[in-house]
């Protein structure tokens, strides 16, 4: 830990520490109480098709509704069992394999991609002295590439099975934009290479990748990469409304029953609210561990993130990041023929809304209405944290568990196997590089005779006194909602 006055808990969203283990995150009723109306009213504006909404808090999907008919013809109504496409939210999927192979050590993101797609040497418009793209420039859309290949050609159409091969035809008719690694550039086909790149570096087809090793394990057991028998009864009717009002159901039904050519790691996906719930408490940080490492998939959200150039919107590995106002989030958003879908989340406040839509276009703005949503349950969340804190400060009580979670840190530093686990991304950093000095220190002060609260600080932190065998350390710890540490750190005292 480093030995400091005081360190600021970090405030950014897209780096705060987020929670895993112990209290559990909550949204009060009250929150939840006024979505209903929310979702009604906008959905009223022209009540086309369904909307379907589910909010999730932790692990869990705390809050579901649907609204509307999944088919506007037989009047078939939505339901949280109704199968939507979800477009680039698939983009998240192909991240977590980049991820789960640069953690068996198969590859690493300065890899050049081209040593696993040879064939992208046929993109075009090469700028002068270009370096072979890599697979974090892909990845964080900073490869350059333009965002599809040029409209002749056979690529927009194939079955799943045949996607890359249809890639491959497609890579000539496609250019460069920009210098690799100058500038944030979103492509679609971009993704697409990833997804043939990281198939090729496993081995293994991607779609069966993700069905195992991503899909199966979170228990996404309705979610596709094209409609089968199981699902078929359950698929939204995909709509488009037209410039003159008329609504056309033709183009999506095509998509689905012929495929989307080239465009199955960047937009394919079928899925459910309950599914997609599963992967986004996945990606708050909640596992399994057999799919990801904790620590892995936070240094995706802490890490590289590419922005526009008035920072409103960006993009790291496999998400957007995005901000309104004065809200900060990330996730992803996707479009198809058809169908609209958003996953947004706050990793710090553990909340997190997916938004189906299974019309496109008309007068409702679901993209607005799940950022709303979004918002107004973060708003609740901090001034519910703050009103916490406020009573903690005035009554000058520890927060539940400071105690027991400062000797056990104590405790493992000591014996120099601190459990990461329960540490946020920052602490756990700090620790790993500080570690042998820590040791050293806890060492030469012997046993820990007593630990005594001090106070609380206007920063958030409990303050404690830790009396040893040798010395005594000042220690302040700051927790996450549901008991990891989020950070903590010492310095000398001379109270004994």
């Amino acid at each position: 830990m480093r030995s400091s006055a005081a360190i600021a808990v970090l405030a950014c969203v897209l780096c705060a520490p987020i929670a895993r283990a112990q209290r559990g995150p909550s949204i009060s009723a009250p929150a939840l109480s006024g979505l209903d109306s929310l979702v009604n009213a906008e959905f009223a504006k022209d009540s086309l098709g369904s909307i379907t909404v589910g909010v999730i808090a932790g692990s869990q999907l705390v809050w579901t509704h649907s609204y509307g008919f999944a088919d506007m013809k037989t009047h078939r109504l939505a339901n949280r069992g109704t199968v939507y496409r979800i477009g680039s939210i698939t983009k998240p999927f192909t991240a977590v394999m980049l991820m789960q192979l640069i953690d068996a050590g198969k590859i690493q993101l300065s890899d050049p991609v081209e040593r696993y797609v040879p064939e992208i040497t046929q993109i075009g418009s090469k700028p002068p002295g270009a370096p072979p793209f890599t697979f974090l420039q892909l990845a964080t859309m900073t490869a350059g590439l333009a965002a599809e290949p040029r409209a002749e050609g056979p690529f927009w159409t194939g079955s799943v099975a045949h996607w890359e091969t249809t890639l491959i035809s497609a890579l000539p008719h496609t250019n460069y934009r920009s210098f690799p690694g100058t500038e944030y550039s979103y492509s679609n086909i971009g993704y697409a290479i990833l997804g043939a790149a990281l198939s090729h570096a496993a081995g293994v087809p991607y779609t069966e990748w993700e069905r195992t090793r991503v899909l199966e394990p979170l228990g996404m057991q309705r979610t596709r990469f094209e409609i089968d028998p199981t699902i078929a009864s359950d698929v939204a009717t995909g709509y488009t409304v037209n410039d003159d009002g008329s609504l056309d159901d033709s183009t999506a039904a095509r998509e689905g029953r012929d495929g989307r050519g080239f465009k199955v790691p960047n937009g394919a996906i079928f899925t459910t609210v309950d599914d997609l719930a599963r992967f986004l408490a996945f990606e708050l940080g909640h596992g399994p561990a057999s799919v990801l490492p904790p620590e892995r998939l936070d240094s995706a959200f802490h890490g590289f993130v590419a922005t526009s150039a008035d920072l409103n919107r960006g993009y790291g590995l496999g998400f957007m990041a995005m901000r309104r106002d004065t809200l900060t989030w990330v996730g992803h958003n996707g479009s198809v023929a058809g169908y609209v879908a958003y996953m947004y989340f706050d990793r710090a406040r553990q909340i997190g809304v997916v938004l189906f839509r299974n019309v496109v276009g008309g007068k409702e703005n679901p993209g607005r209405l799940a950022t709303d949503i979004l918002s107004r349950l973060v708003a609740a969340s901090n001034a519910a944290a703050a009103a916490r804190f406020a009573k903690r400060f005035k009554d000058q009580t520890p927060d539940v568990g400071s105690d027991l979670a400062l000797r056990r840190l104590i405790g493992e530093l000591r014996l120099g196997k601190p459990n990461y686990a329960l540490m946020s991304y920052e602490l756990a950093r700090d620790i790993r590089e500080e570690l042998p000095q820590d040791q050293a220190l806890l060492a030469s002060l012997g046993t820990l005779e007593s630990l005594t609260f001090k106070g609380v600080g206007p920063g958030e932190a409990d303050i404690y006194t830790a009396t040893f065998e040798h010395g005594a350390r000042e220690y302040r710890i700051w927790l996450t909602e549901d008991g990891r540490i989020a950070y903590a750190n010492d310095r000398p005292t001379s109270s004994r």
